[in-house]
């Protein structure tokens, strides 16, 4: 069935156009325009919003009190509070945990994929973490990429294994970094405490993202740059931001955003406390206290993921200052490009994906389609 979506402004990461409309056929964009808009099987009336693709995250690891690590039926209720604030694309990420227990979870994200089009993979955060920048991620089950657990756990994964993040201070790293990419895995830079020059060499060997810019890493000095001033200067790099008012300060959003154009992807790092409310919650094996938003390991002030979904980062880059074709971008296109399916999805034009999200005055969701499907 064809849908018409008409009377709208289109923002994707090509500029403003509109009023305008985009026609939906099955799963794909099948034209988009202004003026005279085609007929259709239904039309829907969204004058005075504006239309932006469908947001795809990187990172996220629940929401709605439930978590991606905790098999089909949590992630299935998790992914229900991202789809209804536009994320229309999610890798679903898992924290570091005993192997067998990775294992089980690749599994069940493999299981979900193979249903839901909309669950582009697994993003293992953990374990190939530096101890010292573990974060929330119990350092018990961290481990070194040694080519046999990597093996296990691209086995269990069963071709859904997208994303990896690595230290890559840790023994083995740049081999693991080099085997996970012409495995077609992207790998991310993440949780360390390597220099400018190694994460570099770990550029060179493959890794094409940075896990959270800024949290879990040295800072950017102006004597040692760090892996923050690499990515920054490495035009091959996508660097992640949690934009939640609490990971990084605007002002940084804004220079990070300034001095990467079109290379920031806007994600959320979004634990089982988002769509839940404040409360007591778990990541992974460790219980994390939430109060005003904010999530922390229980007992500690270290962050714990975040309570943000992606709408709300696109409101906090608008008020921010951030302009709101670059801010679509950092949901969209930069993702998707970071994922290597910059055709597929991130834009508002023929053959892409049917991932379309419907913004009222103040920015907020008022309507999303996933893969055609109206899903709010």
């Amino acid at each position: 069935m064809s849908t018409l979506l008409t009377g709208a402004r289109l923002v994707d990461a090509g500029g403003v156009t509109g009023p305008g409309w985009v026609l939906l056929d099955g799963d794909a964009i099948t034209a988009t325009g202004t003026g005279r808009a085609p007929a259709a099987d239904e039309i829907v009336d969204l004058a005075g919003a504006d239309l932006v693709p469908g947001f795809v995250d990187l990172h996220a690891h629940g929401g709605g009190g439930a978590a991606f690590d905790d098999g089909p039926g949590a992630i299935r209720t998790a992914l229900a509070v991202h789809r209804a604030a536009g994320t229309t694309r999610s890798v679903l990420s898992l924290v570091a945990a005993p192997l067998a227990e990775l294992e089980a979870s690749l599994a069940g994200i493999a299981e979900v994929a193979a249903g839901d089009p909309t669950v582009l993979g697994a993003h293992l955060e953990g374990p190939f973490l530096a101890p010292a920048r573990c974060g929330a991620h119990d350092p018990r089950h961290l481990c070194a990429p040694t080519p046999d657990v990597v093996d296990r756990l691209l086995a269990a994964s069963r071709g859904t294994l997208r994303q990896v993040t690595v230290a890559p201070e840790l023994p083995g790293a740049l081999g693991a970094i080099r085997d996970l990419t012409a495995a077609g895995v992207v790998v991310a830079v993440g949780h360390t405490e390597a220099d400018a020059a190694l994460t570099t060499a770990a550029f060179d060997a493959g890794a094409r993202l940075l896990t959270h810019a800024l949290n879990a890493m040295p800072g950017l000095h102006h004597r040692e740059p760090g892996p923050v001033g690499a990515a920054l200067d490495d035009p091959r790099v996508v660097l992640e931001l949690v934009l939640d008012g609490v990971h990084v300060h605007p002002v940084v959003a804004r220079l990070l955003l300034a001095g990467a154009p079109g290379r920031i992807a806007l994600v959320t790092d979004a634990m089982a406390a988002a769509g839940a409310g404040d409360g007591d919650h778990r990541l992974g094996n460790l219980e994390v206290r939430v109060r005003g938003g904010r999530a922390v390991v229980a007992g500690t002030q270290t962050i714990a993921g975040s309570t943000l979904t992606q709408d709300a980062a696109l409101r906090t880059a608008l008020a921010a200052g951030v302009d709101p074709v670059a801010a679509v971008t950092a949901l969209t296109a930069t993702p998707a490009r970071a994922l290597g399916l910059a055709g597929t999805f991130g834009r508002l034009a023929p053959g892409y994906a049917a991932d379309v999200v419907a913004l009222g005055p103040d920015r907020s969701v008022t309507a999303v389609w996933a893969a055609g499907h109206r899903v709010r």
